[in-house]
């Protein structure tokens, strides 16, 4: 497995109770696997956003921060974004700079009057 490119989990739907435990095996798994501690979980085919799916993800989540990683979404509908800022999961989607960081092609001045990075 290429370490610059992290595995790729693909959610379908629907989510049943009985498939939860066998995705956070195969996020253990993937995070086991690789070098960089994120496991993308491609979330475009699971249909429309609920609480099965919220609760699939933050078990998901849990799953990969006990392994020592986390887990990244992509594709995810913008129901299902919001839905999971209002649970106040969180969780990243890939594309987006992570918290802290800036966003690309934003310019950030280090002190007044320096040039921006």
């Amino acid at each position: 497995m290429d370490p610059t490119t992290p595995p790729v989990l693909a959610l379908t739907g629907p989510v049943t109770r009985d498939r939860v435990a066998g995705l956070a095996d195969a996020v253990r798994v993937l995070l086991a696997a690789g070098d960089g501690g994120v496991v993308v979980c491609d979330v475009s085919g699971l249909g429309p956003p609920g609480l099965a799916v919220v609760e699939l993800l933050a078990r998901l989540q849990l799953a990969a921060r006990r392994a020592g990683g986390r887990i990244r979404l992509r594709g995810p509908d913008p129901g299902l974004r919001a839905l999971l800022d209002l649970v106040g999961l969180p969780v990243e989607v890939e594309g987006e700079a992570e918290e802290g960081e800036p966003a690309l092609g934003v310019e950030v001045e280090v002190e007044p009057g320096e040039a921006a990075v």
